[in-house]
């Protein structure tokens, strides 16, 4: 009798014991998705904005001296993020390969211009930002014409920010559940100790004493569900990069490392907390309230 209700117990604590590791596991798996998410749909958001492009028209009476200095000016300007001089000639075969046939030959000369393509770094993809660098430019008296889709710029910028603001409302939400399942789970585990925490009070262990053992129990879950969460990242982020090599995943090594360093230290952390309030509780409750 005492041997099976001995396997009965010990049964419903490996069954505790799974339930917190699956609840830590499931949990920081979610909360590091997000992370990287929020990682990467910061350099998402980065590469669409230098796709946008600031094209700078020169007028027909700049000499190549003009072009070279200017050429030269955007390979130091810090708000550049790369440039390409488009020569008049290649924009007019470019527009007959497009509308597939010679203009030229109705009007009788090339009415473009030459021009540089220019992309910006995306700290500077912003309305003033971009307006200094356009009223910069124009002081140049050999540039005819300036354009970008301004109307882009904002809706991009608008757009970017109403994600943002809800990526981290979604963040506090998630990290909240986080923090209540696996708090959860762990009183829920200690639960089951309660008479055992009560009887080594009786008997003269200091409270410190008994939290003790749970606390490094605890931690030692915790660790194993973040490290499995951890490792369930890491494949993740394989997958992806293999399948997916143009998003350039794996490019910000520290960036991942830490969101992967983050997912370990909330483990051990939560659960650390969670079991000492938990076991706190029932220190401090009175022998006939633990039934």
């Amino acid at each position: 009798m005492s041997s099976s209700y001995d396997k009965f117990q010990k049964r419903r604590l490996i069954t505790s014991y799974f339930s917190v590791v699956l609840s830590i596991f499931l949990v920081l798996f979610l909360l590091g998705i997000l992370g990287l998410f929020v990682l990467n749909s910061k350099k998402l958001s980065d590469d669409f904005k230098e796709e946008i492009a600031m094209t700078v028209f020169f007028k027909n009476e700049a000499i190549a001296t003009d072009l070279n200095l200017f050429a030269k000016e955007l390979q130091t300007a810090k708000f550049v993020k790369s440039s390409v001089f488009v020569n008049k000639k290649d924009a007019a075969k470019m527009h007959t390969d497009i509308i597939g046939e010679d203009f030229m030959t109705f009007l009788g000369e090339n009415p473009l211009q030459n021009s540089f393509d220019i992309h910006l770094k995306a700290d500077y993809i912003v309305s003033d930002s971009i307006r200094k660098i356009e009223s910069h430019f124009r002081e140049n008296a050999m540039i005819s014409d300036i354009v970008y889709d301004k109307q882009l710029v904002n809706l991009v910028n608008d757009n970017i920010k109403k994600v943002s603001m809800w990526i981290l409302i979604i963040s506090g939400f998630l990290t909240l559940i986080a923090v209540l399942l696996i708090n959860s789970s762990i009183r829920l585990a200690i639960h089951s100790n309660r008479f055992i925490i009560k009887t080594m009070q009786m008997v003269g262990a200091t409270k410190a004493f008994i939290r003790k053992p749970f606390i490094l129990r605890s931690v030692k879950l915790g660790l194993v569900g973040s490290g499995l969460a951890v490792l369930a990242l890491i494949s993740s982020l394989i997958y992806l990069n293999a399948n997916f090599p143009n998003l350039g995943i794996l490019d910000d090594g520290l960036m991942i490392g830490l969101v992967l360093f983050g997912v370990l230290l909330v483990g051990v952390l939560i659960t650390w907390v969670s079991t000492y309030f938990a076991a706190q509780r029932f220190l401090n409750l009175r022998t006939d309230d633990l039934y």
